[in-house]
């Protein structure tokens, strides 16, 4: 016999729909499969100290959803859905490139097994808030990308996000150790980055100087720059943020770590207006693969977005909790 564990229900529903609308949960996600016995009214009113009524008229709902049966003498069991999605409500920080890389990879995983939709909070809890508060408890998960505006209260957005329940909520991108979740895919952007120079640490020996260009209204994860002053602490390089590529003043025997696609035309376009040589008066380490950075010889760090999104969807249909860290690479070419 299996047990079922109550959620944080909904406040403004009655308790016998709560409890109701939470076994069927249950049941749509597979934790209850068909064939098994649910707990008798007895078991359930004592173990989660709710009247006997409350849980009999929760039952009788169920049973005339369709959801379970009653058998004289031996308690209740379930039917099941056999036509019923996982309903998943993505809620990126925003559009782009990578991000469709890895919407595309859940909802092609997930196929017609799940019902996705698509939330955009553009970096700002209010609008995260918005979008919980108007689709609580309709939905099985929600996989939320926490990248956040840089002066965001790390509290406010905890707040919010510990309104999702704790079984239906999965982080994607971002990870936050604190913060008590089903499961998260993640990419750690300090260790990575920092790994990752550490792979190419001979190359970057010929550069005195490491700049990372971090666009000052971007909203970059500044754990990127952490890595980086890092690794140049531990390998005596000088270390300098700028926020902007100035084309004709560049500085000679410095690697670029840019981040974004604009940067780095600015960056290619201020190495050929200055004479400098690529890959020996000036580096570039790019963010991110496209099939344009590989033609153009720029070495790039970079995660496996498709892996991210397919893992996420793996996690949702197997209903198995794990907080994974996505595999991160560095693509060396002539630009280092």
């Amino acid at each position: 016999m299996l047990k079922t564990e109550r959620t944080n229900y909904d406040e403004m529903k009655s308790l016998v729909q709560q409890i109701a609308n939470s076994i069927k949960k249950d049941i749509d996600k597979g934790i209850y499969r068909k064939n098994d016995r649910l707990l008798s009214i007895n078991a359930y009113s004592k173990q989660y100290k709710v009247a006997r009524d409350t849980i009999e008229k929760a039952y009788i709902q169920l049973k005339q959803d369709g959801y379970i049966h009653s058998v004289s003498g031996k308690g209740y069991f379930v039917i099941g859905k056999t036509d019923v999605r996982i309903r998943v409500l993505l809620i990126f920080n925003k559009l782009s490139s990578y991000k469709k890389v890895v919407y595309d990879a859940i909802v092609h995983t997930l196929g017609d097994k799940a019902k996705v939709d698509l939330h955009i909070h553009h970096y700002n809890p209010a609008l995260l808030e918005e979008s919980i508060e108007a689709n609580i408890g309709a939905y099985h998960y929600y996989v939320v990308m926490p990248h956040f505006f840089d002066y965001a209260n790390e509290q406010d957005y905890l707040n919010i996000l510990k309104k999702i329940p704790t079984n239906q909520l999965i982080l994607l991108d971002r990870d936050i150790p604190k913060l008590d979740k089903w499961s998260s895919v993640y990419q750690d952007f300090k260790s990575d980055i920092y790994d990752a120079l550490n792979v190419v640490a001979d190359r970057i020996a010929k550069y005195k100087k490491v700049i990372v260009v971090y666009p000052a209204d971007r909203n970059h994860p500044p754990e990127i720059k952490d890595g980086v002053q890092q690794f140049c602490l531990e390998n005596n390089r000088v270390f300098e943020i700028i926020t902007t590529v100035n084309v004709n003043e560049l500085t000679k025997g410095a690697v670029y770590i840019v981040l974004t696609e604009h940067d780095l035309a600015d960056l290619i376009k201020g190495v050929r207006i200055t004479g400098n040589k690529l890959g020996r008066d000036i580096g570039i380490i790019s963010f991110n693969e496209t099939v344009f950075k590989e033609l153009l010889d720029i070495t790039v760090i970079s995660t496996d977005f498709e892996g991210m999104g397919r893992k996420t969807a793996e996690l949702i249909l197997q209903t198995k909790p794990a907080i994974i860290k996505n595999e991160f690479k560095i693509i060396i070419r002539k630009s280092l």
